[in-house]
Formats: C-alpha cells, structure tokens, sequence
C-alpha cells in the first residue's frame, strides 16, 4: 500500500451574517442597570416561592445507599418521598441481583473437586 501526500480540501468561506437587532431600541445603560420602579414585597416573593415549590413539587425526591449483601456492594434508590415508590436504582439491583448469582455459579464450576 503507497502512502502519499494530499492536500486538505478546500472550502468555500460562508458569508458572515449580523445579529438581528431592532432599531427602534434605545435603552442606555445606564437605563438597563436601574432597579426595579416597584419594590418588591414579601407577600410577591411569598407568592413566587409558591409557585416554585409547586414547579419543583413532581421532582420531590429522596437518595437511600443500599449495600447489597451478596456482593458487599453500595447502590443507590432514587425514591419519590410522597409514595416511598423506587424511581431508580443505579446500578439495577436486578442486575447486581444476577451478578452475583453467576459469581456464585462459576464460584461452584470451579471450587468442586471433582
């Protein structure tokens, strides 16, 4: 096989295109900079809170480590505080589950004396 020498390829240069910006915009920066003309209460910010902690509520979530006896090995459950249901487990218990069945299995393969 012959190795020889070739140039990159050459492309063609794109035209630049400037950013949209609207013209009837005349805002200083000083404009920009100022504080708000309304100060804000405690009953807005209790209101925004609210309405964050509702947002957020669906993701309301708890971590648990777990050892798995078997394999002497942590896990973690990612679990939905309202229902105690398991969201997640990483790595699958399951799979660590059948890990260690087949760890056992070619631990017996190969320690009986036959």
């Amino acid at each position: 096989m012959e190795v020889t020498n070739q140039s990159a390829p050459q492309f063609k240069e794109i035209a630049k295109i400037d950013p949209i910006v609207p013209k009837d915009v005349n805002v200083s920066k000083e404009q920009q900079h100022q504080e708000p003309a309304k100060p804000i209460t405690k009953d807005m910010l209790d209101d925004k809170i609210a309405v964050m902690n509702e947002f957020s509520e669906p993701a309301a979530t708890n971590i648990k480590f777990q050892l798995h006896e078997q394999l002497e090995v942590y896990y973690v459950q990612v679990i939905d505080t309202k229902t105690e249901e398991i969201l997640r487990e990483i790595p699958n218990r399951k799979f660590l589950d059948m890990y260690a069945s087949m760890t056992e299995l070619a631990g017996i393969m190969i320690d009986e004396k036959r």
